[in-house]
């Protein structure tokens, strides 16, 4: 078996392979930020020169590295998550090293946990997530109350919200713009810093076509196993990435990745500003379903005032821009019409 570890950076992605004595067997590997085309492709290659020496590879990512397992597993590669409680503490601001993953994976396999794109970057997580959630309810609550988070509008008009996550992510943002400038409908964008530093083009047309531009962490990182420094620096910098090229103050608006959240996460967001943004549909597109499906679970779950969670980012989203023009067709033959989520009607 050959490890290879994937690491995030402010700039791109860090790629190191061993062996399984945790030996280098391939020179690192630098991709810049918004390449993940070129990134998917080198693994594909290092999986075949693997195989062509007998061996299978492993690809590592930590839990802060949400942005590539979809595509990568879609594209035939094996993915394994390191948990923090198997790795040294991370650098100021990036993941573990990449070889520090790569090495860890291959000194003791029974660390990692094997990624599965029915669960995604939390596979083996998803009951802690849950529990998070659940003993989080007061505080989400608190903060409904005072205006600082958003899971739905009112019930008493018939408007919804588009929200796309993850991108930008070429070809597929765009496609979805095109379909929202066809039909004339806003939407709003939770946009990944990583990406949003390397796609300027479907930032400025996002913000031209009037739609909302928010925040959705800098590498999509599972919440909990962020410090409050962690968490403000991955905000900060990815308000900064998106205000550089639409020139206006950065987003307020903030989608947690998975949703994760405690109350001490959500009290460290509520002190920098941050309104929180949920959801109440979610057709689990990420998990490629299908197009028919999609449009369905969307069209079944749509109540006034819902909050539609998709994606633009995370892997192919083909399936996501298949399925728009029937969302949005099926949902105004019922009498819906759209708006941003900061236009949402709330009474």
């Amino acid at each position: 078996m050959r490890y290879c570890g994937i690491a995030w950076t402010e700039l791109g992605y860090e790629l190191a392979v061993v062996d399984d004595r945790g030996l280098p067997v391939e020179p690192p590997v630098h991709v810049a930020a918004g390449r993940v085309p070129q990134l998917t492709a080198h693994l594909l290659g290092l999986r075949d020169r693997s195989r062509a020496a007998g061996q299978e590879l492993a690809t590592v990512v930590d839990s802060t590295n949400g942005m590539l397992d979809g595509g990568l597993m879609s594209a035939g590669l094996h993915l394994y998550r390191a948990d923090p409680w198997s790795l040294p503490e991370r650098p100021a601001f990036g993941s573990v090293a990449a070889l520090t993953l790569a090495v860890t994976a291959a000194r003791d396999p029974a660390t990692v946990v094997r990624l599965q794109i029915e669960s995604g970057t939390l596979t083996g997580r998803v009951d802690q997530l849950e529990a998070a959630i659940a003993e989080s309810e007061d505080a989400t609550e608190a903060l409904r109350q005072a205006g600082r988070c958003l899971a739905h509008g009112s019930r008493e008009h018939r408007v919804v919200a588009l929200t796309f996550d993850d991108g930008p992510n070429p070809p597929y943002t765009g496609r979805i713009l095109d379909v929202l400038d066809r039909y004339q409908v806003p939407a709003t964008f939770f946009c990944v810093g990583l990406h949003a530093l390397a796609h300027h083009e479907e930032l400025s047309r996002m913000a031209a076509a009037g739609h909302q531009i928010a925040n959705h962490t800098w590498s999509h990182p599972y919440l909990p196993d962020l410090s409050r420094t962690e968490l403000a620096d991955q905000l900060a910098r990815t308000d900064d990435a998106v205000a550089q090229v639409v020139g206006a103050e950065g987003p307020r608006l903030f989608r947690p990745p998975y949703g994760s959240r405690t109350p001490e996460v959500l009290s460290w967001l509520a002190d920098g500003g941050s309104t929180v943004a949920l959801w109440d549909v979610e057709p689990f597109d990420w998990a490629l379903p299908g197009a028919d499906a999609i449009t369905r679970s969307i069209l079944e779950q749509t109540r006034p005032g819902s909050v539609i969670l998709m994606h633009d980012g995370g892997g192919d989203r083909s399936q996501t821009a298949e399925a728009l023009p029937g969302v949005i067709e099926g949902l105004l033959a019922r009498g819906y019409s759209f708006a941003r989520m900061d236009q949402l009607p709330t009474d």
